[in-house]
């Protein structure tokens, strides 16, 4: 390193490297003192501090609190690596052991990534890390608006790509593919002969998670409802995948659901499982994660057995109807 880098490193309290970080994390003064164990004006006169630093206010006033400046938002990502790189060198901890760990991951998803691979990844965590905990957190209508911000609080997304997940700080692992079917009652007429767009834009629809209003193009749906010419009617709405068939025995409706879901009541002669018209786009699953956890061991380790225990169920698309 230059002398001179090495001099102007050398005149920077370190301390604010902590307060930094917990002060873009939660854009809040009171919260950053509470987590870093000062108090609130202390937090303030670090916070002053660094605004003489970088030249920068950092946090932005609103009418409702701080945002971040366009060059906080960009330490906000630099500063994670950094700090979790001090952290590693000062810490005596051992490295991360997964045979040992009683670590708690938590990821979000919906209940059908639960139904393709959810057994998978359970066994994969209990077999080479039997003391590690999960938290599942199951999605019920839409996931949190704030995408990048909720990557911040938890391990990891799995979810079908969304705009949202679109952002520099967001990382991502695909983990397995399917494709949409409908599922219609045996007694439906539709049901007797390939479906078509017409056809199906006429039946009214069990739709899951759909809000109050249009459905929205960022939903998975959304490439398949941009091929129809009229919005269908919805019939039934509700907050599960797993439960849209139950809604469409003894019925006139329609269930546009994913191939591995359905094959689950392939067995019933009560309804039919056809394929979807319009050649929709396939669905594509994937871990989502924010950027601060990469150099992580325990949260790449992660990442790792969730790929491979998804690998089976990559390898296995269902098939047409």
């Amino acid at each position: 390193m230059p002398r001179s880098a090495a001099v102007a490193l050398a005149n920077v309290d370190l301390n604010l490297l902590v307060v930094l970080r917990e002060l873009l994390r939660e854009q809040n003064v009171t919260r950053a003192a509470d987590r870093v164990g000062i108090t609130q004006p202390a937090a303030s006169a670090a916070l002053a501090r660094l605004r003489r630093h970088f030249d920068d206010d950092l946090l932005e006033r609103t009418g409702n609190g701080f945002v971040l400046s366009p060059l906080g938002r960009q330490l906000a990502v630099e500063v994670e690596p950094l700090y979790l790189g001090v952290e590693r060198l000062f810490t005596p901890d051992p490295p991360f052991r997964p045979e040992l760990s009683t670590h708690e991951f938590t990821i979000m998803t919906t209940d059908y990534v639960l139904a393709a691979a959810g057994e998978q990844i359970s066994r994969a965590l209990h077999t080479l890390a039997p003391s590690v905990r999960l938290h599942v957190r199951v999605a019920k209508g839409r996931l949190p608006a704030d995408l990048p911000e909720t990557l911040r609080a938890i391990d990891g997304i799995v979810s079908a790509p969304k705009a949202e997940f679109k952002v520099d700080e967001i990382r991502g692992a695909e983990l397995f593919r399917d494709h949409w079917v409908c599922v219609l009652d045996a007694g439906n007429p539709a049901a007797t002969g390939p479906l078509t767009l017409d056809v199906l834009e006429r039946l009214p629809w069990v739709v899951p998670n759909h809000p109050d209003g249009a459905y929205p193009a960022s939903s998975p749906l959304g490439p398949l409802m941009a091929r129809l010419r009229t919005t269908p009617r919805v019939a039934v709405r509700v907050d599960s995948y797993n439960a849209t068939p139950y809604f469409v025995a003894g019925t006139d409706r329609v269930a546009v659901m994913q191939a591995r879901l359905a094959a689950g009541f392939a067995g019933r002669r009560d309804l039919r499982v056809v394929d979807c018209p319009g050649d929709p786009p396939p669905i594509v699953e994937i871990l989502w994660w924010h950027a601060r956890r990469d150099p992580d061991p325990a949260h790449r380790w992660l990442r790792e057995v969730l790929v491979e225990a998804t690998a089976p169920v990559r390898a296995c698309e269902p098939a047409r109807a």
